[in-house]
């Protein structure tokens, strides 16, 4: 077994009070918090990330579990109101995706992934790009982002849990 997937398993397998530990801390934390460093960096560098300057890692938290339909105020019938069978359409990942792009509304999403869950939250990391830093534009395998054809890419479902989404 390689390292790599060592790392990877002994972060999924840790101990449960671990887990929980890091669950109450991440609770008292802000929805959308930026971190140093990722806290599953092979998954991150698995989806472009690279420790320089112009790239972003941040937590969000979201309410998981299903989420309640709007309710009308007039003209129909009680029975046809569904609020149990309401089903949203966008997953919670791309719900996260979007609040990280509403918070750093001049950085793009590059893509997220799970980082834990509990009976009330669920938390993703996404990684943010700046555009505009001479970093990003001079990287060669980053300067795709600088085009303008990839603005507000989490709004549009362009990352890859949007197209989850468009294909289903």
């Amino acid at each position: 077994m390689t390292l790599a997937k060592r790392l990877e398993q002994t972060w999924k397998n840790a101990a449960k009070p671990a887990i929980q530990e890091r669950h109450i801390a991440w609770r008292r934390q802000p929805v959308v918090m930026r971190l140093e460093s990722p806290s599953r960096p092979l998954r991150a560098r698995a989806l472009g990330y690279k420790a320089k300057q112009g790239i972003t890692v941040v937590r969000i938290r979201v309410k998981a579990g299903g989420r309640t339909r709007p309710s009308f105020h007039a003209g129909r019938k009680p029975s046809k109101r569904g609020r149990l069978t309401y089903y949203p359409k966008k997953s919670l990942q791309m719900v996260a995706e979007e609040k990280a792009s509403r918070k750093h509304p001049n950085m793009e999403v590059m893509g997220s992934y799970w980082v834990g869950g509990d009976s009330i939250n669920t938390w993703y990391e996404a990684l943010l790009i700046d555009r505009v830093h001479p970093a990003i534009k001079k990287d060669a395998q980053l300067k795709w982002v600088t085009q303008g054809t990839h603005k507000g890419r989490a709004a549009r479902g362009l990352t890859a849990a949007g197209k989850k989404l468009k294909h289903q």
